[in-house]
């Protein structure tokens, strides 16, 4: 989705040097007696314009300036290509493990709302940015969220037991019901137990937060947007000090029980395509991450 124009340039600033008008995607720029002028009628409010100006002449009202977060300090300047220690990099990706032990301490909501920006400083098709971020910030929030999400598995269980339902599901919705029952029933009805007799949460496991990644049905890409926002949330928090676990059985509930939506007041434009559960981890590891073995493809396309 293409954005109102909102770029300005400052002509006496202008150089003429051109070089807004190579990087701009939208074709919004072009050059005027020798200055850059506005001449489209659509942005896509990437700021690639304002960020290549040597000269500062570029400004898209649009954008938020400055880019600031109150937990850590920032830079503002680009990082060129290939400065930084990608073996750092490297490092943080495998040691951000998913956390399921949490110790009770609140998480401080400038902590929250900065994971959520630094969210947004992913790509997204065609710079839409249209997903949202519904933050669950105390850990009393977060159990009655659990409730919540208990109670539509449990209906969900007791169809699934129902031989004759699981039947007319296979017959006649793809037996989407039978898959359930085969792969997640028994592993859901025990959590329950846990949850009922004896207060553990299975679902969160203790966190004190929970980010809800959702985004515009509208948007180009929205579910690739909300989970490339989503991982950008998951690093930043292992570099704050945070655990963090993507919780798949709560998207899913979110996502077909009207009530819960109605609750965290998910309009029904939007989809949810990721459940953050935060904290502070009450865990610690000595070795990072190792992952099976990948086999790239290399397909041979010039013999075609």
């Amino acid at each position: 989705m293409l954005n109102s124009v909102t770029t300005i340039i400052d002509r006496d600033l202008c150089i003429g040097c051109g070089l807004c008008v190579e990087v701009c995607p939208a074709k919004t720029i072009s050059m005027q007696n020798g200055k850059a002028v506005v001449s489209g009628t659509y942005s896509m409010g990437c700021g690639h314009c304002e960020a290549v100006c040597p000269v500062q002449a570029i400004r898209v009202e649009a954008l938020e300036h400055p880019f600031a977060l109150s937990s850590v300090t920032t830079d503002d300047r680009w990082m060129p290509h290939g400065e930084y220690d990608t073996g750092q990099l490297v490092r943080l990706m495998r040691s951000r493990r998913s956390c399921r032990n949490y110790a009770n301490k609140k998480i401080e909501r400038n902590v929250l709302e900065d994971l959520v920006k630094i969210g947004t400083t992913a790509p997204s098709g065609t710079n839409s940015q249209l997903w949202s971020f519904t933050v669950i910030a105390s850990r009393r929030e977060v159990v009655i969220l659990g409730a919540q999400i208990a109670r539509f598995f449990q209906k969900l269980n007791t169809m699934a037991e129902r031989t004759w339902l699981r039947f007319f599901s296979q017959v006649f919705g793809g037996d989407e019901l039978g898959r359930y029952y085969r792969r997640y029933y028994e592993t859901v009805r025990e959590g329950l137990l846990l949850w009922e007799r004896e207060g553990v949460d299975t679902l969160f496991h203790g966190a004190t937060s929970v980010i809800i990644v959702g985004g515009k049905k509208s948007a180009g890409s929205p579910l690739e947007d909300g989970l490339l926002a989503s991982q950008n949330i998951l690093l930043a928090a292992h570099s704050l000090g945070l655990g963090s676990c993507m919780i798949g059985f709560a998207v899913e509930a979110i996502s077909r029980d009207r009530k819960i939506r109605q609750m965290l007041e998910i309009p029904g434009d939007e989809s949810v395509y990721a459940v953050i559960a935060l904290g502070y981890p009450a865990e610690k590891y000595h070795k990072a991450a190792y992952r099976k073995k990948i086999i790239p493809r290399y397909p041979s396309l010039l013999n075609n």
